[in-house]
C-alpha cells in the first residue's frame, strides 16, 4: 500500500506540534520586563529581569548568574485569565496526545489498509488541541500588560514592579509555532480520510477472487 502524503505529514507535524506546545508551557518566558535595581551607598544600578510563565515565575540580574524562580503565585496565579490560558494548554495537550494514539492505530503500518476514520478521529482531535492551543495564547498575549496587576492596590504596584514595561518573551513563540504546525497536523490527517490509498496487491486480489477455476480432466 502507498501511504497518502497527507496522512504522512499529519503523523509527522502532529507530535512536532505537541512537542513545541509542551515545551512553550513549561518554560517561564510567556511575558518579560526589566527595570533600573538603584544602587545602594554610591553602587552601579543594576538591570533587573522579570520572566512570567503559566506556572512559574523568575528574576535575573542581568549579565550575572543570580537568578531565582518560583511557583506563580499571589493575584497573577488567580487571575481568571491565566487560570483559563492554563486549562486550554493543558486541554490541548492532552487532545493532541490521544489524537496522536488514535492516528498511529489508524495508520496500521504492519498492514495493507488504513482505518481512515480512525485516522480522520485521531486528525480531528489534532486540529482541535491545535485551536484550543492558540486560543489560550491570543487569550494571554491580549491581556500580557495587566495580567496579575488589576487586583493590585496602585500605591503598591509602583513599589512591587517599578518602571517595569513587559512585553512577549520565547515561549510565546515557540507556542504559536507549535499551534499552527497541530492545526496543520490535523487537517492533513482529516484530509487522509478521503484520500482513498492505492493499493497494487489489493486488486490483484480481487483479480483472482474473480477468476473462475473449472476440473479437467483427460
Amino acid at each position: 500500500m502507498q501511504t497518502p502524503a497527507s496522512m504522512v505529514m499529519g503523523i509527522v507535524f502532529a507530535p512536532l506540534g505537541l512537542v513545541l506546545v509542551f515545551m512553550a508551557a513549561i518554560t517561564p518566558q510567556w511575558r518579560e520586563g526589566q527595570t533600573q535595581l538603584v544602587g545602594v551607598a554610591g553602587a552601579e544600578p543594576r538591570l533587573l529581569l522579570r520572566t512570567d510563565g503559566l506556572w512559574e515565575s523568575c528574576l535575573q540580574v542581568a549579565h550575572s548568574e543570580l537568578k531565582q524562580c518560583w511557583p506563580v503565585e499571589g493575584a497573577y496565579q488567580s487571575d481568571p485569565q491565566v487560570r483559563l490560558a492554563q486549562g486550554l494548554v493543558l486541554s490541548s495537550l492532552f487532545l493532541c496526545g490521544a489524537g496522536i494514539v488514535l492516528a498511529s492505530v489508524g495508520v496500521r503500518c504492519w498492514t495493507d489498509l488504513p482505518l481512515r476514520s480512525v485516522v480522520a478521529a485521531g486528525g480531528l482531535l489534532v486540529a482541535l488541541s491545535g485551536l484550543l492551543s492558540l486560543t489560550a495564547l491570543g487569550v494571554y498575549t491580549h491581556n500580557l500588560g495587566i495580567l496579575g496587576m488589576e487586583q493590585t492596590p496602585p500605591h503598591r504596584l509602583h513599589h512591587r514592579l517599578p518602571q517595569l514595561t513587559l512585553h512577549p518573551a520565547g515561549s510565546l513563540y515557540f507556542g504559536w509555532v507549535g499551534g499552527c504546525v497541530q492545526v496543520v497536523g490535523g487537517v492533513a490527517l482529516l484530509l487522509s480520510f478521503k484520500i482513498r490509498p492505492r493499493c497494487p496487491s489489493c486488486s490483484q486480489l480481487k483479480n483472482k477472487q474473480d477468476t473462475e477455476v473449472y476440473d479437467v480432466s483427460c
